[in-house]
């Protein structure tokens, strides 16, 4: 009898430490307070790399500051206000649905993105993802809630805001990988095309290569990532993936990397853009780290942006 309750002790603590590992790795992996946000007056990214760029990143947010915008918004599947906010370049002209990153907002990652819409004379709904900015939220899934927040938002545009316009679904970093996971989805016939910007092969793939990164052993770990993530917040990571919805594309895909991207690999990009089924053009940009790429080349970014979607939305 004793051993007996030895052993169920020793199962017990077990469990207790499973349960405990899970939780810390949602915690630190998935879950985002609204205290994290940022709150300096122009926020850009983290790290040096975006040093030489902050002039330009702040005269962008500025820029869009002085447009004119509209606050919009959409509930999600599951409930959650989400909102995005729109500048017009002209009536009917193509609008782009523009996802930011992982743990950034809609002006820190997309102001950039904005001015190249209206250099292509394009419309910008530029998207505070779930748990970012504006939107409501405080679990992060890695794109594979978000893409389903993303058929949302296409549908919000496709039937409310602007029926007879073209829409074209762009996304950097997880905001790629949002995108590219309803490319394989009924979406309404409006949306034309994916503009997919240093995004990752899956949730599975960058995480563990983040946990490489830091001296962590993440073959043993990721398990209990999946494990707190399912617990805590209520989704499954390997649920769905860019690589897996490429392989059934219904919509034409452009790809950029940097060749010197340090946090998603430009390896991955070349993996996505090897197993889409669908018309597709994959862009390298020479000496462009993490969501750098038009920042580093933006003429040569239009130009591939241009050859790439004039004729599909020329049809």
């Amino acid at each position: 009898m004793t051993l007996l309750w030895i052993c169920l002790g020793v199962a017990a603590l077990l469990l207790l430490l499973s349960l405990l590992t899970a939780y810390i790795c949602f915690y630190k992996v998935f879950y985002t307070s609204r205290k994290e946000h940022p709150t300096e007056e122009f926020p850009i990214p983290e790290g040096e790399i975006y040093e030489p760029f902050r002039e330009q990143m702040v005269a962008w947010m500025k820029e869009n500051r002085q447009r004119v915008s509209k606050d919009l918004y959409v509930t999600s599947f599951d409930g959650l206000r989400l909102h995005g906010r729109f500048y017009e370049y002209a009536p009917n002209a193509p609008i782009e649905i523009l996802f930011h990153g992982y743990r950034g907002s809609a002006e820190r990652d997309l102001s950039g993105g904005v001015a190249r819409c209206f250099a292509l004379g394009r419309s910008a709904l530029v998207v505070d993802q779930r748990a970012a900015g504006e939107s409501e939220g405080h679990v992060i899934t890695f794109g594979v809630l978000e893409s389903r927040d993303c058929l949302a938002w296409a549908n919000y545009v496709a039937t409310e805001l602007a029926p007879d316009v073209k829409i074209i679904l762009t996304g950097i970093s997880m905001g790629a990988a949002t995108v590219m996971m309803v490319a394989a989805e009924e979406l309404p016939p409006q949306v034309v095309g994916i503009l997919a910007d240093c995004g990752y092969t899956s949730a599975r793939e960058i995480i563990q290569k983040v946990m490489r990164d830091r001296k962590l052993p993440a073959p043993l770990l990721y398990p209990f990532v999946k494990l707190g993530a399912r617990l805590f917040g209520g989704f499954d990571p390997d649920l769905r993936s860019p690589v897996s919805s490429l392989q059934n594309s219904r919509l034409p895909v452009i790809f950029f990397h940097g060749d010197t991207d340090d946090f998603v690999p430009h390896a991955m990009s070349l993996e996505n853009y090897r197993v889409c089924s669908s018309e597709k053009r994959m862009v390298t940009v020479h000496g462009a780290g993490h969501g750098l790429c038009f920042p580093v080349d933006k003429e040569g970014y239009l130009q591939a942006l241009r050859e790439f979607f004039d004729p599909i939305l020329n049809q």
